[in-house]
């Protein structure tokens, strides 16, 4: 089991490598030094999110219709493949964008387009796959080993891509970027060898679900409807900041590129500590109360940040990126774990794809929140550093917000909800009503 655990950490860490060059170094450059609109550029990289809804029809489509016997290995390949494109392709669109502005977009959208479809198609399939091999039991530490893969090799890609674009050059920029996307489809290829069986079973496939059966199997569970919202919220909050955190400390603290690039390692290596932790509190801590945890270190961190640029302390700033990471690894572990919780075993496409999709609407309304209040604030007072405090601000109220929710999600009371009827033949039956 712990072979094919690792297995799943290496796609998982492999569609995660993929990321950090387009969310770390390429928006600090585009906004930053390129003088490109954080709006623009908040657009382009919440572009990926508006395909979102389709992990929920690629969840329960795979769930019913094998590929080869295979349900979910076909659409981890996809992914995968379209992740890389995306990350290759994304440095020109940074450059396009200040010498041919239409050229530019057209590139942005197939770039960011093709890292979205491939996250989508992945994620859920990894997801469902790892909740499938693991067992209720084993789901927790199955998430653990993910997830610590996962922060480790975003660490080591963002230490990677400060020495490869140190000094900064668009040639160097471009070829870092080729680098990461090779290692990454090697890492992911060698996870998905013999990783899943082939279904024997030969059970001829269903028709599936429809769009409005799938949105009720979630709005119909009012645990489900509750631990949906709640993620959205508490997402949007954490992942918002990934495009404006380095871009900030380049504003605010006059940091260069590799010193920005530097920001994701340390965040990255408080994530790893707070996953250890919460390793070892699994089993005798509830996760509810992990989760409690994890938000308010994030709640602390953001504060910690907005606080920095006022008083332009970077000793402050990196105090709450430091605890930004302590949290995050907490809440991750423990809410991924509840997400687990929360499905069932015979729809777990279903619900895995409906929890990915909270996570993609959370980075869509996140980043795109936090572009155009940045600029908006930016124009109005003349003052770039009050535009990310400004940010930074709402995004620590979103987090009191949902650790307010928190407190009313029931693990239990989702399960007697799905129990009789089955929570997709009720969402069926008000389908056809």
């Amino acid at each position: 089991m712990l072979l094919k655990r690792i297995q799943l950490g290496l796609i998982h860490m492999a569609v995660a490598m993929t990321l950090v060059p387009i969310n770390s170094t390429l928006n600090r450059v585009m906004i930053k030094d390129l003088a490109i609109s954080a709006t623009v550029v908040a657009v382009l990289a919440s572009l990926p999110y508006l395909f979102s809804p389709i992990q929920m029809a690629i969840g329960s489509y795979s769930d019913r219709h094998p590929i080869f016997g295979l349900r979910r290995m076909p659409y981890i390949v996809l992914g995968l493949l379209l992740t890389v494109a995306g990350v290759i392709l994304s440095p020109a669109v940074a450059f396009l964008l200040v010498s041919n502005w239409w050229m530019g977009i057209f590139v942005g959208v197939l770039a960011f387009g093709a890292w979205g479809m491939g996250y989508n198609f992945a994620t859920v399939s990894y997801l469902s796959l790892a909740s499938e091999i693991s067992g209720e039991k084993g789901r927790a530490r199955t998430v653990a080993v993910m997830w610590f893969m996962m922060i480790a090799g975003i660490i080591f890609t963002a230490i990677s891509l400060g020495q490869m674009v140190e000094p900064y050059t668009p040639q160097a920029l471009v070829r870092a970027f080729w680098v990461v996307g090779l290692a990454a489809l090697i890492l992911g290829s060698l996870g998905l060898i013999r990783l899943e069986k082939r279904s024997v079973d030969g059970a001829p496939a269903s028709e599936g679900y429809s769009w409005g059966v799938m949105f009720g199997a979630i709005s119909q569970n009012r645990q489900a409807k509750m631990f949906f919202w709640y993620l959205a919220i508490l997402l949007a909050a954490i992942l918002g900041q990934d495009i404006l955190l380095e871009p900030f400390g380049g504003e605010a603290f006059g940091l260069s590129v590799q010193q920005t690039t530097r920001i994701t390692s340390i965040w990255g290596m408080c994530v790893l500590v707070a996953l250890v932790v919460a390793g070892a509190l699994e089993g005798r801590v509830r996760k509810r109360t992990v989760a409690a945890a994890g938000g308010w270190g994030v709640l602390l961190g953001f504060i910690m940040i907005l606080s920095s640029g006022m008083m332009i302390s970077k000793g402050v700033f990196y105090s709450g990126v430091m605890f930004l990471g302590l949290g995050t690894g907490l809440a991750t572990v423990a809410n991924l774990s509840l997400m687990l919780d929360m499905t069932t075993a015979a729809n777990v496409g279903l619900f895995i794809g409906a929890w990915g999709m909270a996570n993609a609407v959370s980075r869509l309304a996140g980043t795109v929140l936090g572009g155009v209040v940045r600029d908006l604030v930016t124009q109005v007072v003349q003052s770039p550093v009050t535009g990310y405090v400004v940010v930074f601000g709402i995004e620590a109220l979103m987090i009191a917000v949902s650790l307010v929710m928190l407190r009313r999600i029931d693990v239990s009371e989702f399960q007697r909800e799905v129990e009789l009827p089955s929570v997709v033949e009720r969402a069926a039956i008000a389908g056809e009503a």
